[in-house]
């Protein structure tokens, strides 16, 4: 008899088959059990302890997963969909891990019944079409620009967050915030919060004066305390040089034979400097603002003038100055021209909160960024409410851009669950089953609803479908305060249909792909370098 051949190495760990499937299952399960309590308005919090020693308290689906370390492949797989939900859309972070944990554990059924992987790949895959078809057929076309039509989309967001008791205030700060930063050019609508609407975290003082700034603030002080702190209607320079002498940028060596030359050398150094004052101080300036140095002689000329100063200010803070403004960043002052000059601000101030000092550039009359100032009691709370406003800026922007909805609280789930168990009646051979599961599987979201309310899942669940059974009351979802089957359409609840769509893709493509793994190798040494030469091993005696 043949001695078996070890192709893998002895400490190389392998599942293959039908074990290897079922355990990327179980590791997708497990992943999606965690995060299932926080879905819907009666979520709880989960608190995680960081790396490096912090607290996180959260109930965003992303963050919680963001920060839990997982060995098992599959797990890491489930946590990328999160991630890759926040990324495109921003919202259904949680239903998203839920689902697609959904999806694996009622595929288990057919894999135990011999059904080929491929065979359930495609049965999820003709859904997810017609999944995809249904929703834009149930969905509806709102017109942003009416008055109160964008506050429910994004107060259905916030309403199953932390921050849901200020509701009206987080929904009326993130729909400034995206309509400041909003770009129309031509048909392209644009609204890029993450760079030009910064969130400025203050402990301290109540969430109730949290505000959108007609302008930018940053956490600086003028150079001088004998410069002006408040101006109004100020003339701004945006610089990214420095203005002062520049030092070669590696060792330079100079040989001097007379005492002379030294002090010409000095007077080279002013005399360049002051081009460069003169240069900015022809435009008659009334705030410099630089992301570099500015030397103490400079500062001297610019006192003569009564110019204020502000020196090495982060970049992205400088292009936010810049679009709320009007000014130009300049690289050479020698190019600086009167439509550089930033000229659309009403005020400039610094102000101290705190133990720190903050500057505003507000007032502004056409202002394309803004500053989003949270006040809050601790450093953790306002953590949370920065992650929650994040989520309703990315629904707020979503709407802005493609203004269709859906109604919320599981309704659309449900609708698109009953169509295709309709539509499988008419599907042949074992594909049918497939198909099935995944009708079966958006019913999750409206029983997770229930579930975290405390309702009766089976009483509630079962006046849902009896709502559904003929196809006509689509709108009819859970309302997860009370547990209760009530009208998206009188409750107000609406979801952008680009969330809900990237939901069900992103579930459905993970479990497709997690059902087509059939071998998983781990426990792979990494591969010795020859130049870094042989392995030491330490001796044990």
């Amino acid at each position: 008899m043949q001695a078996p051949v070890l192709v893998l190495n002895e400490q190389t760990q392998r599942e293959t088959g039908h074990r290897a499937q079922l355990t990327n299952i179980a590791a997708a399960k497990a992943v999606s059990d965690i995060i299932r309590t926080t879905l819907g308005p009666r979520a709880m919090l989960k608190m995680i302890l960081d790396a490096s020693g912090g607290i996180v308290l959260t109930n965003d689906g992303n963050s919680i997963l963001r920060e839990i370390d997982v060995n098992h492949p599959a797990a890491k797989s489930i946590i990328e969909l999160s991630k890759t939900q926040d990324e495109e859309v921003g919202d259904g972070t949680t239903s998203v891990s839920v689902l697609a944990g959904e999806l694996l554990s009622l595929s288990e059924q057919f894999l135990e019944r011999n059904i080929h992987p491929t065979v359930i790949v495609n049965g999820f895959f003709q859904a997810l079409k017609d999944a995809v078809a249904i929703a834009e057929e149930l969905s509806m076309q709102i017109d942003v620009n009416k008055p109160g039509e964008l506050d429910k989309v994004v107060a259905s967001c916030v309403g199953t967050k932390y921050v849901s008791r200020y509701g009206d205030l987080m929904v009326k700060i993130a729909i400034d915030a995206v309509n400041t930063v909003k770009v129309e050019d031509g048909d392209r609508i644009t609204a890029d919060f993450k760079n030009y609407a910064k969130v400025e975290k203050i402990p301290g003082g109540d969430l109730n004066e949290s505000k959108v700034l007609s302008g930018v603030m940053f956490n600086k002080d003028v150079v001088s305390g004998t410069m002006r702190r408040r101006i109004e209607n100020p003339r701004i320079v945006l610089l990214d040089t420095p203005v002062q002498y520049q030092k070669g940028e590696s060792q330079t060596n100079i040989e001097l034979t007379k005492g002379e030359d030294f002090q010409r050398l000095m007077q080279l150094e002013e005399e360049y400097v002051q081009k460069i004052c003169d240069d900015i101080l022809k435009l008659n300036p009334d705030v410099v603002i630089s992301e570099k140095g500015i030397s103490d002689l400079a500062l001297h000329f610019f006192s003569k003038k009564n110019v204020s100063c502000i020196r090495r200010l982060r970049k992205t803070d400088n292009n936010r100055v810049a679009r709320a403004c009007g000014a130009t960043i300049v690289s050479r002052t020698d190019e600086l021209k009167e439509s550089d000059v930033g000229t659309g601000a009403g005020l400039f101030e610094v102000s101290k909160i705190g133990d720190e000092y903050f500057t505003y550039i507000v007032d502004c009359k056409d202002a394309k960024a803004c500053s989003i100032v949270l006040r809050g009691g601790s450093k953790d709370v306002l953590n949370e409410v920065e992650r929650n406003l994040q989520d309703a800026m990315c629904v707020a922007r979503n709407v802005v851009i493609k203004p269709t909805l859906v109604c919320g609280g599981g309704a659309i789930e449900m609708a698109i669950s009953h169509a295709l168990m309709e539509k499988s009646k008419s599907i042949e051979g074992v594909v049918q089953q497939p198909y099935q599961a995944v009708a079966q599987a958006l019913e999750v979201i409206p029983r997770t609803l229930v579930e975290n309310c405390g309702a009766s899942v089976v009483r509630v669940m079962t006046a849902l479908r009896a709502k559904h059974a003929n196809g006509e009351n689509t709108t009819f979802g859970v309302d997860g305060m009370k547990g209760e089957v009530v009208d998206m359409k009188t409750l107000g609840l609406f979801e952008p249909l680009e969330v809900k769509t990237q939901t069900i893709k992103t579930s459905v493509e993970a479990a497709a792909m997690l059902l087509r793994i059939d071998d998983v190798v781990s426990g792979i040494t990494r591969k010795q370098d020859p130049a870094s030469g042989p392995v030491q091993h330490d001796d044990d005696d």
